[in-house]
């Protein structure tokens, strides 16, 4: 049997002409990026985007990624074994376009040691401090968009804010050694999908800043920027069968492929303190203003993506593109963006809205991907505030109707109930899984009630939404018709409205 070599430095020049791959040594990059969060979400995305701008132009050749991993030693001791190398896949329907990406310098584990970390953000080589981290990640109050101060993490690293074990607390952390050593000015940039999210990442450093260290306070407003950016590319799980074809198509076997959606955008707020690569040579958009890209984006597509994820999920589909196969789902789709979300926005100058809209429903469609619902369901509390809500407090501001958006909203309560369609468990995996699930056990089957009760949790909904007597009783309209007559039924009925 013939011995498929691994994905390395010294089995790169074995591949075909057809398989784009760096002409440089990882190994010989100064890091200048260090990026917290090295999921496959990040490496199909800043680290694609850093080596476009380095293979477009020499000048770049310098910059590479160092990778921080915050829950496990496995990424890194995957990605060591390969020089920090992988493929990225990306796919549209029956087309794929293959990439080797050796923009990632190293990794580092924060298991290790809590010191690590800190001290490369304090490192002076270190010019950008990005991240892809998830909403959880930010430790705060996804209602609020404010530092999380009861937090348990939070709590624990202000009692040893030497040895912080959140991202916000090493941030903190690096940013005290960094001026301590006089290393020079720093970018912190926030890669998540999050509303402002750069105003959003400095008020939660400021304040936990505050908290811990106030001298540092009046040192960060002279050194350190927070960009704002908006970053679109679908990035489902990768599967044992993606590692198969890829190693087909290889040669080579790479134990860490991505596998991304064709389609991908980076628009970010050119307020850099310490250089940064040219991206614009790369297909970014580097402008002065942000927010209407990234509300256009949040509302648009990850809206309707959690929508779809719900919704789908509770009628049986595993994926989204799966779901876009049923003729129901574009349409309710349609009508949500067209009735109740795009007439509440500002579009940014340029932007051809209907083109946009069409071209979600399209990538949402892309059968190469499998996207599956479950995954997309993920952390409903931390993302339903920025995905959902957002639409629906500017369609009652606006006298928008709310019908679908407030089926989007009855198909999550009854998704974190635990129970689905047929009677069987859901896996609700999300930080307020336990308070969800009691929630339903004490609604006992009480609709109206089970309403009542998740719009209080306030950390979702905050204050306002649950004395909306228009956005409760739709909620409840809605969870009505997906508990008698189910998601799919539901969904055709609300497409027709």
């Amino acid at each position: 049997m013939t011995e498929i070599k691994r994905l390395n430095a010294a089995n790169l020049a074995g591949l075909g002409s057809e398989i784009r791959r760096p002409d440089f040594n990882p190994s010989t990059l100064l890091p200048g990026i260090m990026h917290l969060g090295i999921g496959a979400f990040h490496r199909a995305h800043m680290a694609f985007h850093t080596q476009r701008a380095i293979n477009n132009d020499p000048a770049n050749a310098a910059w590479g990624i160092r990778g921080v991993s915050f829950r496990s030693p496995a990424i890194r001791d995957t990605l060591a074994d390969q020089d920090y190398l992988y493929a990225l896949s990306s796919r549209e329907n029956e087309n794929e376009e293959l990439e080797i990406i050796g923009t990632v310098r190293d990794v580092i584990f924060t298991g290790d040691g809590p010191g690590i970390c800190p001290a490369l953000i304090g490192d002076e080589t270190t010019k950008i401090v990005s991240m892809t981290i998830t909403e959880k990640g930010y430790c705060h109050d996804p209602a609020t968009g404010q530092l999380d101060e009861t937090h348990s993490g939070i709590v624990a690293d202000l009692k040893n804010i030497n040895q912080p074990t959140t991202a916000i607390g090493a941030i903190v952390q690096g940013l005290r050694l960094r001026r301590d050593a006089h290393g020079g000015p720093v970018t912190l940039l926030s890669c998540d999908n999050l509303p402002s999210n750069g105003a959003m990442l400095e008020r939660i450093i400021r304040r936990y800043t505050e908290l811990a260290d106030p001298s540092l306070i009046s040192w960060m407003d002279d050194t350190v920027s927070f960009p704002k950016c908006m970053v679109d590319r679908i990035v489902p799980a990768t599967t044992n069968d993606d590692r198969v074809h890829i190693e087909k198509a290889l040669g080579l076997r790479d134990q860490s492929p991505v596998i991304a959606e064709a389609f991908s955008q980076w628009v970010i707020e050119d307020n850099f303190k310490a250089g940064r690569p040219s991206w614009e040579n790369a297909g970014v958009e580097m402008v002065g203003e942000v927010e209407d890209y990234e509300t256009m984006k949040l509302r648009l597509l990850n809206g309707p993506h959690s929508a779809s994820a719900y919704l789908g999920y509770l009628a049986g589909f595993e994926t989204v593109s799966d779901l876009m196969s049923h003729e129901v789902f574009p349409k309710f789709l349609r009508r949500m963006m067209d009735e109740e979300i795009n007439p509440g926005l500002s579009v940014p100058v340029g932007v051809n809205i209907e083109a946009y809209k069409s071209s979600v429903l399209e990538r949402f469609a892309n059968r190469a991907l499998a996207h599956r619902t479950h995954q997309i369901a993920m952390d409903g509390s931390q993302k339903l505030p920025q995905r959902l809500l957002g639409s629906v407090r500017s369609a009652l501001k606006n006298n928008l109707p709310l019908d679908c958006l407030a089926l989007s909203v009855a198909a999550w309560m009854r998704y974190v109930t635990g129970i689905d369609e047929q009677g069987k468990t859901i896996e609700v995996s999300d930080p307020l899984a336990s308070e969800l699930a009691s929630i339903a056990e004490t609604s006992t089957g009480d609709i109206a009630k089970l309403v009542e009760n998740y719009l209080h949790v306030s950390e979702i909904f905050e204050n306002d939404l649950p004395q909306s007597k228009k956005f409760k009783d739709a909620v409840t309209k809605a969870l009505e018709s997906l508990t008698n007559k189910g998601a799919l039924q539901s969904v055709a009925d609300y497409a027709r409205k």
